[in-house]
């Protein structure tokens, strides 16, 4: 038997469609509600307000695709680790709902400071802090070169972002995105080519 949702989950899926089709300026709390078939006032049991929405939401896209409970374990495969996170990365890019929504954020970066402020914690000091963690340890074990790891990880996440912008400007003109589809595996084989021992 699935399990059932809860109304927080609810909200924000409801949110993601409306966004996704109407930008955010178009999805009102009295839009999201009537979406969910709960009261404009039962939204704010959850979120204080629409903002707070589309930070959630934002945070998911830019999670790190995962979950670093055995960071060490997982670094300590060098090139695999790697090429395991631009998989995951890769499959967010390709989502059509989540590639919608990387549009939408994309807009509001440019006219939300709170967002920004968002965007760069969850992009730059999460994703970062966790990729330069593990090619930290790949240096220890040998694995590669020594450098500093903080900038060898903006090394690493930057093409990867760059490549995603990529798909989602494809995907406006309706053009295909096969030409870059392999362009996510080509560079952890560029990047580990130029760092590995």
């Amino acid at each position: 038997m699935p399990k059932q949702k809860n109304t927080k989950q609810k909200i924000l899926e409801a949110a993601i469609d409306l966004i996704a089709k109407n930008g955010y300026r178009g999805a009102s709390v009295r839009k999201i509600a009537a979406e969910v078939g709960i009261r404009e006032s039962a939204i704010y049991n959850h979120f204080k307000n629409k903002e707070e929405i589309l930070k959630e939401i934002i945070s998911q896209i830019f999670t790190t695709p995962f979950e670093f409970n055995d960071l060490e374990e997982r670094a300590k495969k060098g090139k695999s680790f790697l090429h395991q996170f631009v998989v995951a990365y890769k499959l967010v890019s390709f989502d059509k709902k989540m590639e919608k929504l990387f549009r939408v954020m994309m807009i509001e970066l440019f006219q939300n400071e709170d967002l920004r402020e968002s965007f760069l914690e969850e992009f730059h000091q999460k994703d970062i802090q966790q990729i330069s963690k593990a090619l930290f340890i790949m240096m220890q074990d040998g694995l590669i070169r020594s450098a500093d790891p903080m900038f060898m990880a903006q090394e690493f996440l930057s093409p990867l972002f760059y490549i995603r912008l990529r798909v989602s400007l494809l995907r406006i003109d309706e053009k295909s995105t096969a030409p870059i589809a392999t362009q996510f595996e080509k560079h952890v084989d560029f990047f580990w080519e130029s760092v590995a021992v």
